[in-house]
């Protein structure tokens, strides 16, 4: 068999995409919320969570590599049908939890910059996506790949562009690296930031990415290259996603800290107006914008592949973007004040969690499945520890919840 060197520049592109989950608006209502409120108490939770991200990530994309199938897909086949039923009923929970972040964050944006009322931001926003979705329907799959990545880029210069203005206290952020919490609130906030950092949907997603990036089977030697190349991806996507995040709270913790109606996005816009100009309030807004259309069109794409890879049935990913997006009208509406909405999506987000990241730790490190690219003994019980934080927060946050 004919063996190929495989560049990285043939790799890079998934973990992009995936990467767009980990800052879509969702991430903006929790980080700045925590930022605001507690300064740098909080920067501790945004560094382990996404150095869990890159693992999880990566343990997600290896499947796919190496067997060709995407994680849903795989539960789909191991699973007898009720309990595949009640697995993508939870995992569409937490795919429509996670539009609400992101059209509400487009609605947002759009009032922010135009005045728009949020119903007609959300519909724009829902249409927009829809065109985005129509390159990745053609199967040009690095096409869209390019779209989210100029998506990307743009967010980062909108949310990052204050820091240049007002640094961060470099000893605040030092002692924000110390694990501590400052109440029950803190730990609320706490699980909002990690499911918005490690994403379920995103979990479920890269396998498929990847399988669908990479055609046809590959040698030994071709594999083990795919997935070096591969680890570069994660680090490199979810390296600027971290950044991203850290940085939205740094911009809270040094420019919006203590400062009244900041538990808002309009509010926390407001206040980087006054603070830092009407030019940094603009390019803010605009970095939600992206968010919040690079981010739902990626959600739509992982709700399809979740609802073929569980249910053996698929509906056109379109039909999926529109009937996904009519909770979140609902929920404007009514009247919601949306920042809250954000917050708490995120927190279910984090409970949906421990859903996507157990089979898929016992799936990576299984050698029946993935033979001699199985997890190695040290990587399954990192991998372990990882979900045991993750549960042990989400049990926190439910008591925490209760009490409240």
């Amino acid at each position: 068999m004919t063996q190929h060197k495989v560049s990285l520049a043939r790799v890079i592109g998934p973990a992009f995409v995936a990467a767009v989950a980990y800052v879509d608006p969702g991430n903006v209502a929790a980080n700045i919320s925590a930022g605001a409120q507690y300064g740098y108490l909080l920067v501790w939770v945004l560094v382990l969570s996404n150095l869990m991200a890159m693992l999880i990530q990566y343990e997600s994309a290896k499947l796919g590599i190496i067997t060709g199938k995407s994680l849903p897909q795989l539960l789909g086949e191991r699973l007898n049908k009720p309990a595949r039923l009640v697995f993508w009923l939870q995992a569409e929970i937490i795919v429509i939890a996670t539009d609400f972040a992101e059209v509400i964050g487009g609605a947002i944006a759009l009032n922010l910059l135009f005045e728009l009322p949020l119903l007609w931001g959300a519909v724009i926003t829902g249409a927009v996506s829809i065109v985005i979705l129509l390159v990745q329907g053609t199967s040009r799959h690095r096409a869209f790949e390019a779209t989210i990545i100029g998506l990307l880029a743009i967010i980062c210069i909108g949310f990052l562009a204050g820091l240049f203005l007002n640094p961060p206290d470099a000893a605040g952020v030092a002692a924000g690296l110390i694990p501590r919490f400052a109440g029950p609130e803190t730990i609320v906030l706490a699980a909002s930031m990690l499911g918005a950092t490690v994403m379920p949907h995103a979990i479920y997603l890269h396998s498929s990415l990847v399988r669908d990036h990479f055609h046809g089977n590959n040698t030994r030697p071709e594999i083990t290259q795919l997935l070096s190349h591969t680890r570069k991806d994660i680090f490199i996507a979810l390296a600027i996603a971290g950044v991203v995040n850290i940085g939205l709270l740094l911009l809270a913790a040094s420019s919006l800290f203590g400062v009244s109606g900041t538990n808002t996005i309009e509010g926390a816009h407001a206040a980087i107006v006054d603070n830092l100009g009407n030019a940094i309030g603009m390019l803010f807004a605009i970095g939600l914008l992206a968010s919040g259309l690079a981010s739902t069109s990626v959600g739509a794409y992982a709700g399809s592949e979740i609802m073929a890879g569980l249910l053996h049935m698929r509906i056109p990913v379109l039909a999926r973007r529109i009937i996904t997006v009519i909770p979140a009208l609902i929920i404007i509406a009514a009247g919601v004040e949306p920042t809250r909405v954000l917050v708490i999506s995120q927190a279910l987000l984090s409970v949906g969690i421990p859903f996507a990241i157990i089979p898929l730790f016992r799936y990576a490190g299984s050698h029946q499945i993935l033979g001699v690219y199985a997890s190695r003994t040290w990587v399954r019980v990192l991998c372990w520890l990882i979900a045991a934080v993750i549960v042990t927060l989400n049990v926190a946050l439910l008591v925490s919840a209760f009490k409240a």
